[in-house]
């Protein structure tokens, strides 16, 4: 079956949101939203979240799953505040504890269980479940973070950070648990779909020579046409390119606030005995 997708763009973190919904149903998922967040106030917003609820009234959707990849770097998760308003079930990969023990000990998290339970779904590779009349399968596609995954949806895949546009290429492997090799599998897996097969990024910065944001393409032309991992790219060849990529990068510039959020579900941590919530800062951990 071939769901519908409406694309959100959050341009200030280059982050594209899904709404994924069954036709006859109007049952929904919406993929990777996001929490609008000022570094430089510590204000926090709803207006991203509320455009995709107020695009899901407007074609009568109801929202029964908010879909994670991994947990982003990038931007902070609205997952937590779409719940509270549609009663939706989180789900995310089930190696989002490796993820947590990693980062628990840099931030302190004494309240956080690194076991993934504050997540509603914990999804293993091969796991199915339905939105609606549409059968949505996991595929485990770690590389980016030991806890990437991608979802099949029809005829749709929405596949995170693994990949680019292919003017673009391919997602860095350098945080906690990454794996260029892993990656390098991951995408040749994700490669193996039939030729047609949508694919939904989670991000786009515009390569050189593109003036306008895009982030659907498909399997075929990723082939084709990918700069990092065409067909014809050997694995020790992507690996050498990709990691040697990777030691010129920045950090992302809301890492540290992203991961404290995002490992709760898009929770703050408790707040401080004045009643304000905080987010650490670690110095020299990263």
């Amino acid at each position: 079956m071939t769901p519908t997708v409406q694309a959100f763009f959050h341009e200030p973190t280059f982050t594209v949101s899904y709404l994924v919904s069954d036709p006859g149903s109007r049952k929904a998922a919406v993929i990777d939203p996001v929490l609008d967040f000022d570094a430089k106030s510590g204000r926090t917003g709803y207006k991203s979240a509320d455009g995709i609820l107020a695009a899901a009234a407007r074609s009568g959707a109801e929202i029964t799953w908010i879909l994670e990849t991994h947990v982003h770097a990038d931007h902070l998760t609205a997952a937590a505040y779409l719940k509270e308003k549609t009663g939706g079930i989180i789900g995310i990969g089930a190696a989002v504890s490796d993820v947590q023990r990693f980062f628990k000990p840099v931030f302190n998290a004494v309240d956080l269980e690194a076991d993934g339970r504050q997540f509603d779904r914990l999804f293993a590779d091969g796991d199915r479940f339905a939105i609606g009349a549409l059968e949505a399968q996991v595929m485990h596609t770690p590389g980016h973070t030991p806890a990437c995954i991608s979802y099949l949806i029809g005829d749709a895949v929405f596949i995170g950070d693994t990949l680019f546009m292919p003017d673009y290429g391919t997602a860095r492997c350098d945080f906690p648990g990454g794996s260029a090799r892993k990656l390098y599998r991951s995408i040749r897996r994700l490669l193996a779909l039939p030729p047609e097969t949508r694919m939904f990024l989670c991000h786009d910065y515009k390569a050189p020579g593109r003036d306008h944001f895009v982030w659907e393409t498909t399997v075929a032309i990723q082939r084709a046409k990918n700069l990092h991992i065409h067909d014809g790219v050997e694995e020790a060849e992507f690996v050498a390119m990709r990691e040697a990529r990777d030691k010129t990068l920045d950090m992302p510039a809301l890492i540290i606030p992203s991961i404290q959020v995002n490992m709760r579900t898009g929770q703050m941590p408790a707040a401080d005995s004045n009643g304000t919530v905080y987010l650490r800062l670690p110095l020299n951990r990263l």
